[in-house]
């Protein structure tokens, strides 16, 4: 099934018209597909809000399941990309 399809289609005149209306929409999770001359010309979607916080219950599952990292392999990973030869900034 078309994805596009399932979303409600808007003219852009009605964007025009209705813009007030359709974007509080789209801020509450609505979205639509615009379309021009009967054309599909583009999609209207909400924006995915990024958490700020995550309890530390969820944080502590989540690291759980997580894969054991070696700290040996992880620090032949930082060598092999990281130049460890020190210089001085203000030397021309």
């Amino acid at each position: 099934m078309d994805p596009v399809s399932i979303q409600p289609e808007v003219t852009q005149r009605d964007l025009r018209n209705r813009s007030k209306e359709i974007m509080d929409a789209v801020q509450g999770g609505q979205a639509f597909t615009v379309t021009r001359d009967g054309h599909r010309i583009g999609e209207l979607v909400p924006l995915r809000r990024r958490r700020r916080f995550v309890p530390r219950a969820e944080f502590a599952a989540m690291s759980r399941s997580a894969p054991e990292v070696s700290p040996e392999a992880f620090r032949t990973d930082q060598d092999a990309v990281a130049d460890q030869e020190l210089s001085d900034p203000y030397d021309r």
